[in-house]
């Protein structure tokens, strides 16, 4: 092989890491199709295992007719969270759904064990399963343990209710098999059977790197989703154009004879090297919501919207049988503006990565049919939203 032509390659991976695909499918993401969000920069993957340490493992389920599910698995750390858990908060946008241990999490603000997604009616079994696995490896809970498991309802296409849809083995998998580096995305584990906006949805993941002068701290975030609302992407309204919207018959013919079904979820995993104690990961939680409100949606009725946040970083963590003080050398209020920037915007990108990732997936249940890329593109196109490197001005520092 041309020597000239592997640098050449290389050198194009690490300029420009948000153009290349990482993914099962051939299908684009957001930046593929010049759909930059915001001004900071994503990390050379832009998934959640940007943020060191963290590892991501999918069990995808295609079983007879009718199962179409799966378990994607979240590990923030090779580390024995056990011993040494993790600050993270859970946030409840709407608290319509099935979260597994929030209760322990809200109230210690810290995790013990992996985060697992998966479909509704399969949380208690993935959560059996998770605890199995951790009590497998040495001295990963010696009294007792509080697995997080968090999901989304994918019934459209799915027989959650079946004994086949979730397997404690399935959840191993994910576990054993979860690894750093690119996270494929789309119909794929978690995300196999879920929507969004009326398309289908799925996993998607986004990263941003914070510049040093802001602390050069990385934010990574994880989305199933599974939710409805009117899809606005840059500003520019896609749901509209493509005559898929909430309300749609309802808002046309003008009367409520009946209300539609406006059901729909999304679990949003946030992960951070920055060194922050739990209040300021909730802080950091909520912002992740107005990334979802970004993209559309309103957070309706029956739409379970919950966010996991944790922090990476060794200086917060804190042996839980210490009996005396525990230091921890944390950030402050003021430094955590530009995290709550990164949040929004990763958030924002890794639902419209879901979207764009996501392939057809049907089953006896149902159809959710992949939103049209090259449709997509011309609205897309029609708003001139795409390609702001190119089209706006960079910003100019003043100088006193």
């Amino acid at each position: 092989m041309n020597i000239k032509f592997v640098f050449i390659v290389l050198g194009l991976f690490f300029i420009l890491p948000s153009k290349i695909i990482f993914a099962e499918n051939d299908r684009p993401r957001a930046r593929d199709i010049g759909l930059q969000i915001g001004t900071i920069q994503p990390g050379i993957l832009n998934a959640i295992t940007d943020v060191q340490g963290v590892k991501v493992g999918h069990y995808t389920a295609n079983i007879g007719d009718d199962v179409r599910t799966g378990v994607t698995a979240i590990i923030p750390s090779d580390h024995n969270l056990y011993l040494n858990p993790i600050p993270a908060w859970i946030h409840v946008g709407n608290g319509y759904g099935k979260a597994v241990g929030e209760t322990q999490v809200r109230e210690f603000g810290e995790i013990e064990t992996p985060i697992i997604l998966t479909c509704t009616l399969c949380v208690w079994t993935a959560a059996n399963a998770l605890k199995n696995w951790q009590l497998s490896k040495p001295g990963e809970g010696q009294h007792t343990l509080n697995p997080i498991v968090g999901e989304t309802n994918d019934s459209n296409v799915n027989n959650m209710w079946s004994e086949n849809t979730i397997k404690m083995e399935y959840v191993y998998e994910a576990l054993n098999t979860a690894k750093s580096g690119p996270v494929a995305e789309g119909s794929i584990g978690a995300g196999r059977g879920t929507q969004a906006f009326g398309w289908k949805g799925g996993i998607g993941t986004s990263s941003r790197v914070l510049p040093m002068s802001l602390g050069g701290y990385t934010v990574g975030v994880l989305v199933q989703t599974n939710f409805g609302g009117d899809l606005v992407m840059n500003g520019a309204p896609v749901g509209r154009e493509l005559n898929q919207y909430s309300f749609k018959k309802q808002l046309e013919e003008a009367r409520l004879e009946k209300l539609p079904s406006d059901g729909g979820s999304i679990m949003i995993v946030v992960a951070t090297d920055a060194p922050i104690l739990s209040r300021n990961l909730d802080r950091l939680a909520k912002r992740a919501m107005m990334g979802l409100a970004r993209s559309g949606s309103v957070a309706h009725n029956s739409s379970g919207d919950y966010v996991i946040a944790f922090s990476t970083n060794k200086d917060v963590r804190r042996d839980r049988a210490s009996r005396e003080p525990v230091p921890s050398k944390t950030l402050t209020n003021v430094a955590m503006s530009p995290l709550f920037q990164a949040t929004v915007e990763a958030t924002q990108e890794a639902i419209y990565n879901a979207l764009l990732k996501a392939t057809t997936v049907s089953s006896s249940r149902g159809v959710l049919e992949a939103i049209n890329i090259d449709k997509v593109k011309t609205i897309l196109e029609k708003y001139n939203v795409t390609n702001f490197d190119q089209k706006l001005p960079p910003r100019k520092l003043k100088h006193n």
